[in-house]
């Protein structure tokens, strides 16, 4: 099985440590919008998210460079008929989570006052990844965002 293909929503945010700094923290959950089935059938979702140091250079007024590297992990849902429950509660899944390493950087560029829009790209380097067919996944996408404080 693979992982390409589909859309992968995300919800992100960094904090730059200082107002001229360029130097920051960013965090990241990103996951498939939709099931895909896993060899005979059996239905999937993978979730990677993960934690970075970032560098975000300006290049004038309207845009801004971003480049991130760190640590996460890939965790990998796999859908059953009926429901498995643990002392946290009952869920129609059963996961299995690989440690990963994560770089990636895009281009912000702003609209209006601080929306903007991020051309970006990602590469998950998965650990122990046996389940899909490669250790290395990639994404790429556009983002809408805003920051605060520009």
């Amino acid at each position: 099985a693979s992982l390409r293909g589909g859309l992968y929503p995300s919800i992100s945010g960094d904090f730059l440590f200082s107002h001229h700094s360029q130097l920051g923290i960013q965090g990241e959950v990103a996951w498939r919008a939709s099931q895909e089935n896993f060899g005979g059938g059996e239905p999937y979702r993978p979730i990677f998210w993960d934690f970075n140091g970032i560098w975000a250079p300006r290049f004038g007024k309207a845009a801004t460079g971003e480049l991130m590297a760190g640590i996460g992990a890939e965790s990998s849902r796999f859908y059953q008929n009926g429901y498995v429950c643990g002392f946290t509660g009952c869920t129609n899944y059963v996961s299995y989570t690989h440690f990963m390493g994560h770089v990636g950087g895009g281009v912000r560029f702003y609209l209006h006052g601080g929306l903007f829009v991020r051309p970006e790209a990602h590469l998950y380097l998965v650990n122990n990844n046996q389940y899909f067919s490669s250790s290395r996944v990639g994404r790429v996408g556009v983002s809408l965002g805003y920051s605060f404080g520009r």
